[in-house]
């Protein structure tokens, strides 16, 4: 081997024994890139009192930011997020929604609820000249029929003031039998007849009330209804002096009432008038069921005059709904005792039959 290729190699081989023992020195070759510090991932809107609290994830610790800061402006909520939350669904319907499918429950577009309920209106053009009478009313009421009617309560008995109430609705019984039969209701008729007839003997002159315990219903017909039947179905409110409320109809009604009326047939005007005055206190007497509701009433007027429309209505087409199946209604519907009215044999006329 020639002494110059020896040389050569001695010096590489002393080279590279130097370069290893220099990175066996320096703990290995390092990387002067610096690693990017550990963050964590920022929180979602959390809301705090302090801007300077922290939240600790692992062992790293970041800055939680505060809510509506700029840090969070790309991921908070929209600026009228309160706004949406207010007119959206609950958080429990949303989670009822995602549990069992379906869109969340909207009341007010739920078709399969019933339409509101709508309050009938009263026809009641004359309302202002109404107002006026039945203040008048009122008054005649307060100073006389009222007084009237507490001191018969106070010293006549209940079965003495019954067999006086039984005694003049049976003497009605004839008209209603006359009116039911013009509106073409023969059952009705037949029923008033009966009852006529029946309370008139076993009842000794309508005193006892014998029919209501056969099972005989007691109706009230008169020919306002039977004008209403015919087909004057609709007819604005008139409240008459101390006749109280009717229609125009009605009034035309009480008319045609009047002539058939039997107390109008009492030739004696003592005893006619005896009868009618009586009548009169027994009407009143039975409005002292609803005296209570009217002392508490707002608008006493209106509560009288919707009241009667009513039920006035029900008299006429009512019944002509249920006929044939009317088990189901209230006594209140069926019967007149809860809604007295001033009957047409009061009315102060001279008597049909001539005095000899």
């Amino acid at each position: 081997m020639s002494p110059h290729l020896t040389r050569l190699r001695l010096l590489c081989l002393l080279f590279a024994t130097t370069l290893l023992a220099a990175c066996a020195g320096n703990g290995g070759v390092r990387d002067n890139t610096q690693a990017p510090p550990l963050v964590a991932p920022a929180p979602v809107a959390i809301e705090q009192e302090d801007p300077q609290a922290a939240t600790a994830i692992g062992d790293a610790v970041v800055m939680a930011p505060v809510a509506g800061s700029q840090a969070d402006a790309p991921h908070g909520p929209p600026a009228d997020a309160d706004a949406v939350v207010a007119n959206g669904p609950t958080e429990a319907e949303l989670d009822f929604a995602a549990l069992y499918g379906g869109s969340v429950y909207d009341p007010v577009a739920d078709a399969s609820l019933p339409s509101p309920v709508q309050m009938p209106v009263s026809y009641d053009p004359w309302e202002k000249w109404n107002r006026k009478v039945h203040r008048f009313n009122n008054a005649v009421d307060r100073t006389i029929a009222k007084p009237l009617a507490q001191a018969y309560q106070a010293t006549v008995p209940r079965p003495v003031r019954l067999g006086v109430t039984n005694f003049f609705n049976n003497l009605g019984q004839p008209l209603t039998a006359l009116n039911a039969l013009l509106q073409g209701k023969p059952k009705y008729a037949g029923q008033a007849l009966g009852r006529f007839l029946l309370n008139s003997t076993l009842g000794i002159g309508g005193i006892f009330d014998p029919a209501s315990d056969a099972g005989i219903a007691r109706r009230s017909e008169d020919f306002g209804q039977t004008l209403g039947v015919w087909g004057w179905k609709t007819s604005r409110y008139v409240e008459l002096p101390l006749f109280g409320p009717r229609t125009l109809r009605d009034t035309f009604g009480l008319v045609g009432d009047a002539p058939l009326s039997p107390i109008r047939h009492v030739e004696d005007d003592g005893a006619r008038y005896f009868l009618q005055g009586l009548r009169l206190v027994d009407v009143r007497t039975q409005l002292f069921a609803v005296d209570a509701m009217r002392d508490g009433a707002t608008d006493d007027y209106a509560l009288v005059r919707d009241a009667w429309l009513q039920r006035r209505n029900y008299q006429i087409h009512g019944d002509r709904r249920h006929a044939d199946d009317d088990s189901d209604l209230p006594d209140y519907l069926l019967q007149d005792e809860a809604h007295p009215t001033v009957p047409a044999d009061v009315m102060p006329m001279i008597p049909l039959s001539p005095t000899p």
